[in-house]
């Protein structure tokens, strides 16, 4: 139609206003922030998921009573609940409630890999994850790294480089790494991995 105006995809994500970006040959855009409640309820399933950070109890339905209750807004709310409150959520007794919260403070040590892992960055999977950890021993290391030095990691090439990098430059994934640092969640390599 005439008055038709052209489509401009949006730099936003409209649920959080974190950085949407497409990457170079793919069709979808995909929003950086680890916290946006658009993918909170997946994102938490996946940290507590075995092979991250290894949460038994934290399944589909706590998950979702705690996110649309509002106990938890990004990871590190979780270690911030206690067994009372949780025992308050749908089908949860005091000793379920109690084994959730052990292996949610448990999971604080799994060390620096088994946590970049969780946190669910794009295209680092757990090999990269590994890879990652052991060339630079804490994420304090890996912030200070360059997306080049980054991909100079052997198994590490530029588009992990290029994601990892992206993750670390976004505001709200460096308050959710904060606050996760804030709760005692280990950030060094050489955590307990029972993986």
């Amino acid at each position: 139609p005439p008055d038709a105006r052209p489509f401009v995809m949006p730099t936003r994500c409209p649920v959080c206003n974190g950085q949407a970006y497409r990457p170079e040959g793919e069709a979808i855009w995909r929003c950086t922030n680890a916290a946006c409640p658009a993918q909170l309820k997946e994102r938490l399933l996946h940290w507590g998921s075995r092979r991250a950070m290894d949460i038994e109890h934290l399944g589909e339905a706590v998950v979702n009573q705690l996110v649309d209750r509002g106990l938890v807004k990004d990871f590190a709310d979780l270690y911030h609940l206690t067994a009372p409150g949780v025992a308050e959520l749908e089908r949860l007794a005091e000793k379920s409630a109690q084994n959730l919260v052990d292996a949610i403070q448990a999971s604080k040590s799994r060390g620096l890999a088994r946590l970049l892992h969780a946190l669910g960055i794009r295209m680092v999977g757990e090999r990269g994850a590994r890879l990652l950890a052991s060339r630079f021993g804490s994420m304090e290391a890996l912030s200070r790294a360059s997306e080049t030095e980054l991909a100079e990691v052997y198994g590490i090439g530029p588009k992990i480089a290029q994601s990892m990098a992206r993750f670390l430059s976004e505001p709200a994934n460096r308050e959710t790494i904060h606050r996760l640092r804030a709760v005692g969640v280990v950030m060094e390599e050489g955590g307990t991995d029972r993986g």
